[in-house]
């Protein structure tokens, strides 16, 4: 079955730029649609973007300052976070094969098939 690893996260101060990564394998064909999400203590999963058949789409409150890139020779599709704020502090997961819209309140969650195992971003003021 598809598996989808992330690396990237880390405590930043607000202002600066992190990079998260989701490494995907065990797939067949292109790669495949990737959605990220995120989770702060005590806030519902927050969809945060998304790239799927070669179109970004990306939350309100990170459009501008996230951006969604991928590398098909590594099989990893990237999240660009710049001008981070607290606010972005959250366990970040990504995301792929939809089946379900739900809108649980919890990530993970039964409407995508395959997650990351997720990873930390803190932002401090």
């Amino acid at each position: 079955e598809v598996q989808l690893v992330e690396s990237g996260g880390g405590s930043v101060q607000a202002g600066e730029s992190l990079r998260l990564s989701c490494r995907i394998s065990n797939f067949t064909g292109p790669l495949p649609d990737i959605t990220w999400l995120r989770q702060a203590p005590g806030n519902k999963c927050e969809w945060v973007a998304m790239k799927s058949n070669g179109h970004t789409f990306y939350g309100g409150s990170v459009e501008g300052r996230f951006t969604i890139a991928q590398d098909n020779t590594k099989n990893t599709v990237y999240l660009q976070m710049s001008t981070l704020i607290p606010d972005d502090t959250a366990v970040y997961y990504c995301a792929s094969d939809r089946v379900k819209f739900n809108y649980e309140n919890s990530c993970p969650n039964s409407e995508w098939s395959y997650w990351g195992q997720g990873t930390q971003v803190t932002v401090s003021s």
